[in-house]
């Protein structure tokens, strides 16, 4: 017997947020709870100085310029050489004066300054720690004001880290500042948990909104937006609010926490200092942007204003109200929307440089890359705007205009940038790209003629053996016979072509109708009363070809010229000698 093992269940976001809480709340507490050892620990004991002095300098690390440091703190970084000491000299000096006074026994330290020479003393409880020269400020040409300023940052530095030592060494501080951040977790976890709890009811709240929102959004009964990727969507932003503000408090906790014992003081500010300076890095940029932002967003209210300024002259010259020549109701939309497509150009190449980011070499880039994929993928769509722009100025197509473009043919429904679309008799709808429409031969039967409706005609070939009169009156009689064929102008048949074995007649009739469907009908209807009155007057439409010399010569005497119903037809000239 097999065993079927099922999958485990993937936990959901819910229950990874909360496991990653409790792990992320539980190590901190540990962590500081063994804080006050840590603390004492590393409190330097007491040793005599001149081993401190040679222990310092292979216990500090290393840096780029020497640097008396006390509790994680730099007092006084050292660039200059005095008193024929190098600046690594003079920093481990300083370390084991500093060292030789926290040795000392003492209740209090007290920091003071005193001049130098070329230079400024600082001292601990009377005993001189180091001096602060000019050329160790690191700026050029520097001032009394510059050395005063940099010795009273180092007192203070120093006053400090002198009672952030005092403070390690205390168990009483070390036990209340342990105190104090156990008893912020009582206060941290009950706002993740009201956090926690806001962001369900936010997300219930923005679901339900937004689902009744999506429902208005429809077209022909059709919801534009799915709801369930709308709810995904509203899941996704609402969860990474909670975890972006989860993280928040987190990490601002974890800063302020850090903050009470003395040898973790420093991460603690420095955990706070990237925050603010993060969140003061984007309040600057953002201030610093907005006066260009409004430049930008005044441009394109402008470029709005004044495309919508001209949209009553293009509607009246689309009513046909205005008449310019080159402006008419068929040219009015097409030129409404370029001259709409130049002024939103325009509008933001003026408006680029004053987009936040414009100038930075990604947004530079990306602009750049743009352009290369649009000027490599876009040729055929120019092309085909071009083409379409051909064919609305040139006015070759006019909506609900009969036309024959190569082989399709039909009634034109719709003449776009890039594409034109004709409805067949049969009811199918053809998509022609315009730059093949440019390049073929148009028939538009909607000009022929002047009268009204359309020109619309048809061929038939028929031998030798019987006369073109007779076959004349037969196609006139029967495009009298069909319905929607105009008699004013008369229908017309033309001889146009004398081939080896018949002659090819074409019957050119005006038809009423100006649909696919009906004009399809109509020649379909010419089509049977040909076939009918052809089969009435006993007259073969075939398109005989050559197998053999007949026995008789194939010619209509004169006295067969017109045959029912020619004799009622208009009177021909006999040919010439007869």
């Amino acid at each position: 017997m097999t065993r079927t093992c099922l999958p485990a269940r993937l936990p959901t976001w819910p229950s990874l947020l909360d496991h990653l809480s409790r792990v992320l709340l539980l190590l901190p507490a540990v962590l500081l709870m063994a804080l006050p050892l840590a603390g004492r620990a590393q409190a330097p004991t007491a040793v005599p100085s001149s081993a401190v002095a040679a222990a310092l300098p292979a216990s500090r690390p290393a840096h780029a310029e020497p640097r008396l440091q006390l509790a994680g703190r730099d007092i006084v970084v050292f660039r200059a050489a005095a008193l024929g000491l190098s600046p690594t000299d003079r920093q481990r000096r300083a370390q084991a004066q500093l060292q030789a006074v926290l040795e000392m026994p003492a209740s209090d330290y007290h920091v003071a300054l005193r001049p130098a020479a070329e230079g400024r003393a600082l001292l601990v409880n009377g005993q001189l720690i180091s001096a602060l020269m000019p050329a160790d400020l690191g700026i050029d040409a520097p001032t009394e004001q510059d050395l005063d300023r940099h010795a009273q940052e180092a007192k203070a530095q120093l006053q400090r880290a002198l009672a952030e030592h005092q403070e390690a060494h205390s168990w009483q501080r070390l036990g209340l500042s342990a105190l104090w951040v156990l008893g912020s977790l009582g206060v941290l976890l009950p706002l993740l948990w009201a956090l926690r709890k806001v962001s369900r009811i936010s997300l219930r709240l923005l679901a339900r909104g937004a689902g009744a929102q999506a429902r208005k959004l429809q077209v022909s009964g059709v919801t534009l937006l799915s709801l369930e990727r709308l709810g995904d969507g509203v899941r996704l932003v609402v969860r990474l609010l909670h975890a972006g503000l989860w993280l928040l408090l987190v990490y601002e906790w974890l800063g302020w926490a850090l903050r009470q014992f003395p040898y973790t003081r420093v991460w603690g500010e420095q955990l706070h200092a990237a925050l603010r300076d993060a969140l003061g890095g984007v309040l600057v940029g953002a201030a610093s942007a907005l006066p260009q932002l409004l430049v930008a967003v005044l441009i394109f209210v402008l470029a709005h204003f004044l495309s919508t300024a001209l949209d009553p002259f293009f509607e009246r010259a689309e009513s046909g109200a205005v008449d310019l020549g080159w402006l008419d109701a068929d040219t009015a939309r097409p030129t409404r929307r370029l001259l709409r497509l130049g002024i939103w150009a325009f509008a933001v190449a003026m408006a680029y440089p004053y987009l936040p980011g414009a100038q930075t070499e990604a947004f530079k880039g990306l602009s750049v890359l743009i352009g290369l994929m649009a000027s490599l993928g876009a040729s055929s769509v120019v092309g085909q705007a071009a083409a379409g722009l051909i064919l609305m100025y040139t006015r070759t197509l006019r909506i609900g205009e009969y036309v024959r473009i190569g082989e399709h043919e039909g009634t034109v429904t719709e003449l776009g940038t890039f594409a034109t679309r004709i409805r067949t008799g049969q009811g199918d709808e053809l998509t022609l790209p315009n730059a093949l429409i440019a390049g073929s031969v148009t028939r538009n039967y909607s000009r022929t003629g002047g009268g009204a409706g359309f020109a619309l005609d048809t061929t038939v070939t028929i031998g030798y053996d019987t006369a073109w009169r007779q076959v004349e009156a037969m196609l006139k009689l029967a495009a009298a016979r069909t319905p929607g064929i105009l008699q004013d102008p008369a229908p017309r048949v033309f001889q146009t072509a004398l081939s080896d074995f018949y002659v090819e007649y074409r019957l050119v009739v005006q038809a009423q109708p100006t649909e696919p469907g009906p004009r399809a009908q109509v020649l379909s209807l010419l089509h049977a009363e040909i076939q009918d009155v052809f089969n009435e007057f006993g007259v073969q439409i075939m398109s005989p070809h050559y197998l053999g010399d007949p026995a008789e010569a194939k010619v209509v005497p004169p006295a067969r010229w017109r045959p029912a119903p020619a004799q009622d037809g208009p009177q021909s000239t006999p040919p010439l000698g007869r």
